[in-house]
C-alpha cells in the first residue's frame, strides 16, 4: 500500500468534510500530531479507529486502503488487491521481526559469554565476580520474553500432522522442547503433538 497516496486521500477527504486536522483529531479521540504523520505519509491509522476515521471522511475502508475514491465496477478487484498488499506488508513485517529476534539472541549471548568468561579468567575480588555473572544473566532475564514474544506473534507454526498453519499461545512458545524455530506442539486443529516449524506464509 502506498502510505503517501492513502495520506494524501486522508488530508483531501478531511478537506472536503470541512474539518481541521484538531477537529478530526478530537472525534477519533486521537492527536492532531497522528493525522499529520497519516496525511504525510509517514505512519498508517491504526486498524482499531480505522472504521471511525472512514465514517467521520465518509468513504469505505477500501477506498481508505487504496488511497482514492473506487468506481463501483472495479470495487472487488481493489478489495483483493488491498488484501494482497496486506498479507505482503505482514509476511515483510514478520521477516523484519523475525531477523529483530536473531540480533537479539546474538547480542544477549555475546553479553553473556564475555562476562563469565571475564569472571572466569580474570584476576578479582569475589564480590566482584559475582556481579559480572549476575550482570550477565540480566539481559537473559529481561530480553529472552520478549524474542519469546517475538518468534509467537511473528508468522505461524505448520503441524506436520495435518498441515494446518496457526499462531499458537504464549506459553505453548515458552513451554515447548524447540531446536531453533522448530517446536514441539500441541495443534489446536488435529490435537496432535508434533515437530512444527516457523513459515511466513500462510
Amino acid at each position: 500500500m502506498d502510505q503517501i497516496k492513502i495520506g494524501k486521500f486522508i488530508a483531501e477527504c478531511r478537506k472536503k468534510n470541512n474539518l481541521t486536522q484538531l477537529q478530526l483529531a478530537e472525534k477519533l479521540n486521537i492527536t492532531d500530531r497522528a493525522i499529520s504523520k497519516w496525511e504525510n505519509g509517514k505512519g498508517m491509522p491504526d486498524s482499531s479507529i480505522m472504521l471511525d476515521l472512514c465514517n467521520e471522511l465518509k468513504i469505505s475502508v477500501n477506498e481508505l486502503l487504496s488511497g482514492e475514491a473506487i468506481k463501483m465496477d472495479i470495487y472487488n478487484e481493489k478489495i483483493e488487491q488491498n488484501l494482497i498488499d496486506m498479507v505482503k506488508q505482514k509476511e515483510e513485517s514478520d521477516k523484519r521481526l523475525l531477523i529483530m529476534e536473531i540480533v537479539i539472541g546474538v547480542l544477549i549471548s555475546m553479553v553473556f559469554f564475555v562476562l563469565i568468561f571475564i569472571a572466569s579468567f580474570v584476576e578479582m575480588e569475589a564480590w566482584l565476580r559475582i556481579t559480572l555473572i549476575v550482570t550477565g544473566f540480566i539481559p537473559f532475564i529481561i530480553m529472552i520474553p520478549f524474542a519469546i514474544r517475538i518468534e509467537q506473534i511473528a508468522g505461524y507454526y505448520e503441524c506436520q500432522k495435518c498441515h494446518n498453519k496457526y499462531i499458537p499461545t504464549y506459553s505453548s512458545v515458552l513451554w515447548s522442547m524447540h531446536i531453533n524455530r522448530t517446536r514441539y506442539m500441541k495443534c489446536p486443529k488435529c490435537n496432535q503433538r508434533s515437530w512444527q516449524k516457523k513459515v511466513i506464509s500462510k
